[in-house]
């Protein structure tokens, strides 16, 4: 079992260590939770927002819209979905 330490930002930001990232295989724009354990551990997990997204892109025409998509998702995918993205434009109002 790996364990590595790192300090908590003034801003409540962490680094994820290269090690780890690499290990689990975390990659950027990647979707994480975070769920509080009944011992006040926290388990990190990236999250997949789509289960048959290989299947569309097989059928993908150069009409199909982000709506389309969304309506080819369940309610809980299309959530997923929408945070994920409201995350990717927040990020680029940033810079």
């Amino acid at each position: 079992m790996l364990k590595i330490y790192r300090v908590l930002g003034k801003k409540g930001r962490i680094t994820i260590p290269f090690e780890i990232r690499q290990r689990i295989g975390f990659r950027y724009n990647d979707v994480l939770s975070f769920n509080q354990q009944d011992d006040g551990s926290v388990l990190v997990r990236r999250e997949k927002l789509c289960d048959n997204c290989q299947y569309l892109e097989e059928y993908f025409e150069e009409n199909y819209n982000l709506e389309d998509f969304l309506d080819s998702l369940s309610e809980e995918e299309q959530r997923d979905a929408l945070i994920h993205l409201s995350l990717l434009w927040a990020e680029k109002q940033k810079h």
